[in-house]
């Protein structure tokens, strides 16, 4: 038996999940094979931008959130509590791109998982990164 996969999503690829339908489908797709993972900001993130990005695309707020709400059955959320002590070599990978990605790049190093995402911040990080429409050539392999 073989360890199963797992990968570390950033905000952006939860929003891509509420709004779109590719991220939701690769998620349901392959959530009994492997774990996926982000940090409880990131969830907080999202909440945060759902309401302006439901007003701009003409979305249900509630439906929004109720999917967000779904994904947090497939997308484990980690608590700070639980990589907090990666926060200086997290931040030290993520700089000087954007340091407020640096619980990203804490809960792949703390869990040993590459980190999908669509922003370019984390490359050059030592982490692994996948896009969206790379993700699955990493899940196919299990």
């Amino acid at each position: 038996m073989t360890a199963r996969k797992g990968l570390v999503l950033d905000a952006n690829i939860l929003l891509r999940a509420v709004f779109g339908q590719r991220v939701r489908q690769i998620l349901e797709a392959y959530e009994d094979q492997a774990n996926f993972y982000a940090p409880d900001v990131c969830f907080q993130d999202a909440r945060k931008y759902i309401p302006d990005l439901s007003m701009r695309r003409r979305f249900d707020v509630d439906l929004a959130l109720s999917v967000l709400d779904q994904i947090g059955l497939i997308v484990q959320p980690v608590d700070k509590s639980l990589y907090e002590d990666y926060q200086e070599i997290a931040r030290a990978r993520v700089l000087p791109r954007d340091p407020d990605d640096w619980p990203v790049a804490a809960v792949a190093l703390l869990l040993g998982l590459p980190i999908w995402t669509e922003d370019k911040d984390f490359f050059g990080s030592g982490i692994a990164t996948w896009t969206t429409d790379r993700v699955e050539l990493f899940l196919r392999e299990l």
